[in-house]
């Protein structure tokens, strides 16, 4: 197979690095970390990428993107399928599987997670990097939360709303590094490390697990992906499966 591979910078070595090992012809197009602040943005610049792949040229778009903050629920198939990881962020895809990820929120809930790709790719240069997958969200997910309720509720609702959220930050008690083993990242988790030490959180280097990135550019894609033919859209299902394929419209 062909296979155009849009993803995020923030996954930018493992996708290079899975591309390179992958049995078929993969392109990898990198997407900027800045458009989750607005995931309707982001949406808007996938549906025109996914759009533009040539039949001709492709046999399958693979996303390396999970929901991101809703950012693919509603994203349609263009010409050639298109095939999304079953997954609500991009830790799932940097732990390997959703059990997983599941267990670490159960244990440590106020976690701030630290990886390589994100860190280094940073709109803004030494700016925090916050929370993944709490209830405050990335610093990204909160602008664009923040975005979404001034336009339904108005700026002053909205800034008690985000007032109220931003308690959350108090329960933060863990800086957890990723090691995905693909670079040398003993300055990423320097960092994490001196993180936690500065605010009196306990540290942890987690291993990551690739496989799924492995899996989506392999073509490998029972169970753990979401494979959308033309003519369908991705909607997602508050369930174990976190999405499905319906009747575009």
């Amino acid at each position: 197979m062909r296979i155009l591979c849009l993803g995020c910078e923030v996954l930018a070595r493992p996708l290079y690095l899975a591309a390179a090992t992958s049995p078929h012809v993969v392109d990898v197009d990198l997407l900027r970390r800045g458009l989750h602040e607005v995931p309707a943005n982001l949406r808007t610049v996938l549906q025109e990428a996914v759009d533009a792949a040539d039949p001709v040229s492709y046999d399958a778009v693979a996303l390396g993107y999970a929901l991101c903050g809703k950012a693919t629920a509603g994203l349609r198939a263009g010409r050639v399928p298109m095939v999304v990881p079953r997954a609500h962020d991009c830790i799932t895809l940097f732990l390997g599987d959703r059990e997983r990820y599941q267990r670490e929120f159960t244990d440590h809930p106020g976690t701030f997670w630290y990886t390589q790709d994100y860190i280094e790719r940073e709109d803004v240069p030494g700016a925090e990097l916050t929370g993944l997958g709490i209830a405050s969200g990335t610093e990204d997910e909160m602008k664009a939360t923040y975005a979404q309720y001034v336009e339904t509720y108005g700026k002053d609702n909205a800034d008690y709303l985000m007032e109220a959220l931003g308690g959350w930050r108090s329960h933060y008690d863990r800086a957890a590094y990723i090691d995905l083993g693909v670079a040398p990242g003993e300055a990423i988790e320097a960092r994490a490390r001196d993180d936690a030490d500065r605010r009196g959180w306990a540290f942890e280097r987690i291993a990551g697990d690739l496989v799924l990135v492995r899996r989506l550019l392999a073509g490998d894609w029972e169970d753990d992906f979401l494979v959308v033919q033309p003519g369908e859209r991705v909607a997602m299902t508050y369930g174990e499966d976190v999405i499905r394929a319906e009747p575009a419209v």
